[in-house]
Formats: structure tokens, sequence, C-alpha cells
């Protein structure tokens, strides 16, 4: 197991003792020339050609409004199972809408415009808090950073200094994990709660002083600024936290709609089968295509996480692991005061939905 993996499974052993008490492309095959191969192809057994003509499992076709934030680990899975003929196998054909972050992904699935959609670190607290139900794990990320502009070196250095942040999201959750292990406050620093987009103009602009973002935003800043420094990235709290991302359904939707949320899930652990499997190249190409963005800004992404297959969540999801991921991040969110009481995972996570996607 990669290295962020390990250091997550010892985090969620400790936490368990103190908390209780290439794409599918069909090939051609040549025509044969001999005598031999064409006597051998006339004397196929018959119930081996009806066996290949068999129709896969039948379903009834639906449509869904999918939201996602436009970078790789949003549409990492989605794209490769659009792409790959992977959601028409599961009769499903998909309306993708982009968002800029999860709370406000949340805010439209409770208008009813969006069935289900793709959730951050941070709004993660609102699902804990009852808004929605989590029916699968995409992804442990490392996509999340705080950066300093000219001067600002380490994170003590963040004291009397404008940040920027967005409120809700893993931006937030970051900058006060960073500040925490600085043995400081948001009373420290002066932050501004602003858009993500807004927060890569004001940083550029020297509005403020320093940001936490996310990828690909982060990586803009980065590159556009030599004097920036990255002072923090969530593995730098991998013993005490976890950043997790998740598809989500509203709670009317998950229990009206079961069987389409595993078949969707089907599709996305085909996904992410493929997708996890070194094909990272193919797979920013189909999420440049959907942000309209080029491509080396999308591949640069490919390093923003733990890239789980879809075979990983399911055992994962069997054996308690996945539970275990779920259950150190609301331990960080409780530790923060971003949730006032610990609830069962449970309760709003649908463990056995991703073990039964996995049969």
């Amino acid at each position: 197991m990669k290295k962020l993996l390990s250091l997550v499974l010892a985090s969620a052993l400790v936490l368990s003792l103190t908390a209780c008490g290439g794409s599918s492309t069909a090939s051609t095959t040549a025509a044969a020339t001999t005598a031999a191969a064409t006597e051998a192809a006339t004397e196929a057994p018959a119930e081996t050609e009806a066996a290949a003509e068999a129709p896969a499992e039948s379903y009834e076709p639906i449509t869904l409004n999918v939201a996602y934030m436009p970078n790789y680990g949003s549409l990492w899975a989605i794209t490769t199972a659009q792409n790959l003929g992977i959601l028409e196998k599961y009769g499903i054909s998909v309306n993708l809408y982009e968002f800029d972050n999860g709370p406000n992904i949340i805010a439209a699935m409770e208008s009813g415009s969006i069935d289900v959609g793709y959730i951050g670190h941070g709004a993660h607290k609102l699902c804990i808090q009852g808004k929605a139900k989590i029916f699968a794990l995409s992804h442990i990320s490392n996509g999340d950073a705080v950066i300093g502009g000219e001067g600002i070196t380490k994170l003590e250095d963040l004291k009397g200094k404008t940040v920027a942040y967005t409120g809700g999201s893993s931006s937030e959750d970051i900058l006060v994990n960073a500040l925490n292990k600085a043995g400081l406050t948001m009373n420290d620093i002066t932050p501004m709660d602003m858009d993500s987009a807004n927060i890569v103009t004001a940083y550029l602009s020297g509005s403020v002083d320093a940001c936490a973002i996310w990828s690909p935003l982060s990586l803009k800043i980065l590159e556009q600024d030599p004097k920036a420094t990255r002072l923090c990235g969530n593995v730098d709290f991998s013993d005490t936290s976890i950043s997790l991302a998740s598809w989500i359904a509203m709670n009317d939707y998950a229990e009206k709609n079961y069987d389409v949320l595993l078949r969707f899930t089907k599709a996305l652990y085909e996904a992410m089968d493929y997708a996890a499997d070194g094909h990272f190249e193919e797979v920013a190409e189909y999420v440049a295509n959907q942000t309209k963005t080029d491509y080396q800004s999308v591949f640069d992404q490919r390093g923003d996480a733990e890239w789980l297959t879809g075979k990983q969540v399911a055992e994962g999801a069997a054996d308690g692991t996945v539970e275990g991921y779920y259950n150190i991040q609301q331990q960080s969110f409780l530790a923060s005061g971003a949730i006032e009481k610990e609830v069962p995972v449970s309760d709003y996570v649908m463990l056995d939905l991703m073990v039964e996607a996995g049969k």
C-alpha cells in the first residue's frame, strides 16, 4: 500500500482503539487465411456462438443530473465511465453540471436540480449533520494547500496576515489544521471568506497575503507567483486527519432510488479500476475536454490523491477500512469544532451499497 494509505490505516487503528470508549477498445481480428483456420471456425460449437451473442443485463434507461467541480479529482471516474461507454452499459446517461464547491452542490441538490454530486473533504461535515448520504468513496485527496506569499515561509508566519479561504469547504478545513499546527487560531489572522476563483485573483493581485485553496487553483498560484511557498498539504495532517472525496445524494433520493445509485456506483467502480491503473494521460484528456482547460494543467493534477480502485473501495467497505476512514474524518471535524456531536458513520455513509456494488 502506498505511503499515504499506510499512514491513514495506522491512524484508523489508533482511533478505533480510543474512540469507542487500457480502455476497453474492441480489437479487430484478421480474417483466417488457411483452410485449417476456416474449418475450425466452421466447426465452432453452436452453444459458444449463442453465449457470445447473449444480451447483457438490461436496465431501464435513466438520465441523471450530476454535479462536479472542474478538476481531475472530481471528474477522473465519471468522465472515464462516460467516455468508455461504462455508463451506457448500465443504462445511464448523464448531464454534467459544474459547481465551484461542495456546499453549493448540496444546495443545488436540495433544490432538486441535481440528482447526485461529488464533494471534497469540507462538505462532508454537512453529510455528518444529516444533509445528504454518501454512497461511494472516490479517493483520498492530497489536493488542498495553504500557500504563503513573499516572506511567508512557515505556518507561524501567518500570524497577523490576511488569508483568503472558502468557508464550509476543504479550504477552510486545511486552514484550520494549519493554524492549529502553528499554535494559532482564526483570531490570529484576518480571514477573508470568498469563492475559490476570487481567491486566485485576490492572491495574485496582492489583496491577501496567503490563501487556502485546492488543486488546480493551488497549482496555478504556485506557477504564476515564483515567490509563493506551499506551506502545507493534506498529507501533513495524515496522523490526525484524512481528506476524503465522495459521491452523495439527498436522503430522500437515496431511499427511493437505491437501485439507481447501485448501478451508478458499479459504473464508477469499473471506471476507477481502469483510471487508477496508470491511464493518467487518457483520463487527463477526458477531464480537459470536459473542463475546457489545457491538457497539461489537468495532467499535472494526477498527483493530487491516492486513486482508489473500485475493488479497494468495495473490499474496504466490507472489512471496516472505509468506515475507519470516515471515522477519522469525523473525529477531525469534532476536534476542530466544525461539527458539534459524533454520529455513527453508518447513519450517513451507505457502506452496504459500496459492498454490494463490488459483487
